[in-house]
């Protein structure tokens, strides 16, 4: 490994910033010798001299640059370097001819004036006394972020930690995280509660105390958040605490009990049973609650009868609707709530085409949703309507302090009579309260989903806890139609969510299995049939119908493995194509990609509309990498984006992709290697999941045991949520 090395020079160009983050890409003048340096430089300005932390590095496509880990700046301090700083536009409002003024009439006490005695500056002829006080202003505040990170630095913190903790706090940012660093772990910064645990070493010990302990019990419950908890049994919380933070159960309980008094966290009961919340978790979860019993209390008018209406639809799109399916067109009509299920073949689809006409004869407003871009494009191909990402419709905005909001609320509604959503076992709480929040009185709403497929990736188990609840009109479709019943897709589907074995050995169908013994065959298998096999055989393109989809990101048979292995069979190193590396990731151009959170800033574009959100789940292919505007353009399914470098972190390769991250698509053929699964990971509904994202084909490469093991294992993984019990509460 490299060591770290100072460097020390003028800043001559600067050739990328990222206002955001302060990634910056510079020309250093450092001894008369010009060299790029990259990192984290916030609001580094033209003129400015710095000393730089890091080690030398060859970029592929620029060659030998300094790659700073760490930024110290120190104003310019001859009259010369001050005019060049204040002409190179660093103060807003201060050109090159007001520049050359004050430097003329002022020398090295220019700054000085600025700071302090703007008046002064009222003395050069075009500068009145409230432009002197605006420059003055602007001065100040150009400098301020730059104090507050020099002094931040003492504390073992990187730039980008001390850009995160000046954007929360500002100017008070030093006297805050010296009263308390486990500030730094809270929402509004952001750190780990281990990270922050490291930078507070160097602070006295008396510091640390009750503050530690408090942000350690907040830790456990958001690191269990994480994991889909939107709350904790108390009794769970305490030896887990008293072993991070070292002290007795005791005096965690105290603790506890001040955090509740203090309202850091919420406690409710089950059966005298104590369980515990962040505040903001249990608070979605009771507007959840709340807003369903207020809609059931208050149904819309259903209008005339619906017999009709049915019939007449029936009649128009040549189909006869079984009983449950009829029983939810008309739930949805008359009790204004509605609760669809069903695994593939039942007629989900159908049944919400029924709805559909039926809410249009009534001439009602609909909107259609699905918590993914790519499930929202399939729910509007197969209604032949529009429909959007929950975050779409709701319109979703972002606060100065990077606080994610909704434009659509309870003081600004949806304009719907009726809203659907698909795929409602991948929505968490807080999306789904808010949805709830934005629709209007006496709206219709229908949830669409297959409450077999595994949880949402967020906190909650709504569509589980809904349906449990028993509370809400649900209709769980069973019938698999003579149709489907021909698709050995849909039949083994079944099997596995019943518990039994699936067909493996039907050779003429659309669901294959390949027998592997180990990991290296297994592995070597699924790549051959992604590369050359399948699209040989039925004419597949690689990146477009065929999906590898993986239990697990590790090992030989995990998508990171795979991915890398698949870029370099698919898309080598070419002199034709650009690539870019960062960190541990290389991408190139006409890479398979996905992105893996959720980026509402993000613009795109797709024809004559222009709009911004990249979201969790959305798979794209890198059109072109352009290192000097440092962005690459991304097609995710047609929308075409400007991604520029910094969001990085935010993509992976997708040649193979997890089952969690192909919950909401699907694909023309499905790969899916079954051989030494983790046990974590080795459950019946990932492999249901992943075999009811195949639309035409599935192949399982591995071992029978390993297929059969899955299905034994019906053990779901727990989630502790609170939404069942506030849906039954009087």
């Amino acid at each position: 490994m490299n060591e770290a090395i100072l460097i020390e020079g003028n800043i001559e160009n600067i050739v990328y910033s990222n206002p955001e983050n302060g990634y910056s890409v510079v020309d250093l003048n450092v001894e008369g010798k010009l060299v790029t340096a990259v990192g984290i430089m916030p609001s580094i300005c033209v003129g400015e001299k710095v000393r730089l932390m890091g080690i030398w590095v060859n970029h592929p496509s620029f060659g030998r640059q300094f790659k700073a880990d760490k930024c110290e700046r120190t104003l310019p301090k001859t009259a010369g370097d001050m005019l060049r700083y204040l002409s190179g536009g660093a103060i807003k409002g201060i050109g090159p001819s007001t520049a050359r003024k004050i430097v003329e009439r002022f020398g090295e006490d220019s700054f000085d004036v600025l700071e302090n005695h703007p008046e002064e500056l009222a003395q050069i002829k075009g500068i009145s006394r409230d432009k002197a006080m605006e420059m003055s202003e602007r001065f100040k505040s150009q400098f301020a972020v730059r104090e507050v990170i020099i002094a931040l630095e003492r504390f073992n913190m990187n730039s980008s930690e001390c850009l995160s903790a000046y954007k929360a706090y500002g100017s008070n940012a030093i006297e805050r995280i010296t009263e308390n660093p486990y500030i730094l772990c809270s929402d509004k910064v952001g750190l780990r509660f281990e990270r922050a645990d490291e930078i507070a070493m160097s602070f006295p010990t008396q510091v640390k105390g009750i503050f530690r302990q408090r942000a350690g019990i907040i830790h456990i419950l958001k690191h269990n958040l994480r994991n889909g908890h939107t709350c904790l049994p108390r009794a769970k919380i305490i030896a887990p605490a008293a072993e991070l933070l070292g002290i007795e159960c005791d005096e965690v309980r105290t603790v506890i009990d001040e955090l509740i008094e203090d309202k850091e966290l919420v406690e409710d009961f089950i059966d005298d049973k104590s369980y515990l919340f962040l505040p903001y978790e249990y608070y979605d979860e009771k507007a959840i609650a709340d807003r369903i019993k207020i809609m059931l209390r208050f149904p819309p008018a259903s209008g005339r009868a619906l017999e009709k209406d049915i019939e007449n639809i029936e009649k128009e799109k040549g189909i006869e609707f079984e009983d449950k399916q009829k029983q939810a067109i008309t739930t949805a009509v008359t009790k204004g709530l509605l609760v669809l299920t069903g695994g593939p073949g039942t007629g989900k689809t159908t049944t919400l085409n029924g709805i559909l006409s039926i809410f249009k004869k009534r001439k009602l407003r609909v909107l259609l949703a699905a918590p993914t871009g790519r499930a929202a494009m399939r729910m509007s191909e197969v209604t032949g309507r529009q429909a959007k990402t929950i975050h779409r419709l709701l319109e979703t905005e972002w606060t100065d302090g990077d606080r994610q909001i909704f434009a659509r609320n309870i003081e600004n509604p949806l304009e719907a009579d009726a809203v659907i959503v698909d795929e409602l076992s991948m929505v968490d709480t807080h999306l789904f309260a808010a949805l709830l929040n934005a629709l209007p009185l006496g709206c219709r709403l229908v949830m669409v989903g297959d409450s077999d497929q595994l949880p949402p990736v967020g906190a909650g188990n709504v569509l589980q806890d809904i349906i449990s609840s028993e509370l809400l009109p649900t209709v769980c479709l069973t019938q698999v139609f003579r149709q489907a019943m021909e698709s050995l897709i849909v039949t083994n589907a079944h099997k596995i969510v019943g518990g039994e074995y699936p067909t493996l050995d039907v050779t003429d169908k659309d669901f294959f299995f390949l027998s592997r013994g180990d990991v290296a065959s297994t592995a070597d298998t699924v790549t051959e049939l992604y590369t050359n096999r399948l699209p040989k055989a039925y004419g597949y393109d690689p990146l477009t119908d065929i999906q590898i989809i993986c239990p697990s990101r590790k090992g030989m048979t995990g998508t990171v493995s795979l991915n890398t292995a698949l870029q370099k069979i698919l898309n080598p190193p070419s002199p034709d194509k650009e690539d870019m590396e960062r960190g541990s990731k290389l991408f190139r151009e006409g890479d398979k990609v996905m992105q893996i959170k959720n980026n509402y800033d993000i613009i795109w574009t797709k024809g004559k509309e222009v709009s911004s959100g990249i979201f969790n789940g959305d798979i794209g292919r890198i059109i072109a990498i352009n290192h000097n505007a440092s962005f690459m353009k991304i097609d995710f399914d047609g929308r075409i984006s400007l991604y520029p470098f910094d969001n990085i972190g935010e993509l992976e390769l997708a040649y193979a992709i997890t089952v969690h991250k192909s919950q909401g698509s699907e694909f023309d053929a499905v790969i899916m290697p079954v051989c030494n699964v983790i046990p974590q990971l080795s459950y019946r509904n990932l492999l249901y999941t992943a075999v009811t994202r195949a639309k035409s084909r599935i192949i399982l490469v591995g071992t029978k045991q390993q297929v059969k093991e899955m299905v034994d294992n019906d053990k779901k993984t727990r989630r502790y949520s609170f939404l069942k019990h506030l849906l039954l509460k009087d």
